[in-house]
């Protein structure tokens, strides 16, 4: 399979390119970093990563930003942050990419467990995710050629521990082979619409 993905080189993506650069052809891209440069907020960019990588069969993404911040403080830009990033990028993702992708290929989006269980400062973060998790499920409705569509949520990941445990006390942290299961549930499995949620219940 020819695989691409997007934020390949983060804490996330760095794992999810290692796995599947063992048996499939994998590009990365990322906004400093990759085979192809990119920034998801900019539906511009995105065209132009495309038309430069031609067809896939499989397209991740591991990227996109939202502001973190008390309630009290956050502007209306601040908000446009994480929709522009984190919402919008990946729904543009999946609506140009759709161009691209091969029949029976696949999306993969990527979330987290703020859209269930918000902590802190994430009124943003956690709104996007959820406006991600409604965008599967009704997309994955109307998508053609057998394309599929689904979204992986992961939880307060090992790698990430030192920079994000403070904001979340008592969660358990998710071993990255987990999460990296996630995207292999949804590229090589054959669910359409699904949420995969890789953490505990709180």
């Amino acid at each position: 399979m020819k695989i691409l993905i997007v934020g390949g080189n983060g804490t996330i993506g760095k794992k999810i390119s290692q796995y599947f650069s063992e048996k499939h052809d994998v590009i990365t891209g990322g906004r400093h970093s990759g085979d192809v440069t990119v920034d998801i907020a900019d539906s511009r960019s995105i065209q132009s990563m495309f038309e430069t990588v031609g067809n896939m069969d499989a397209v991740i993404c591991a990227a996109g930003e939202a502001k973190w911040a008390e309630f009290s403080t956050m502007t209306e830009e601040d908000y446009y942050i994480g929709i522009k990033s984190k919402l919008m990028g990946q729904v543009n993702l999946v609506r140009i990419g759709r161009d691209y992708l091969n029949p029976g290929g696949s999306f993969t989006l990527s979330t987290g467990i703020l859209a269930d269980h918000p902590v802190r400062m994430t009124t943003s973060a956690a709104m996007v995710n959820g406006a991600v998790h409604s965008f599967v499920k009704a997309v994955s409705l109307e998508l053609q050629d057998n394309i599929r569509i689904n979204v992986v949520a992961s939880g307060l990941v090992e790698d990430a521990v030192d920079k994000y445990e403070d904001y979340f006390p008592g969660h358990n942290p998710i071993p990255m082979k987990k999460v990296v299961n996630g995207y292999v549930k949804s590229v090589l499995g054959s669910g359409n619409g699904e949420i995969i949620r890789m953490y505990d219940n709180c």
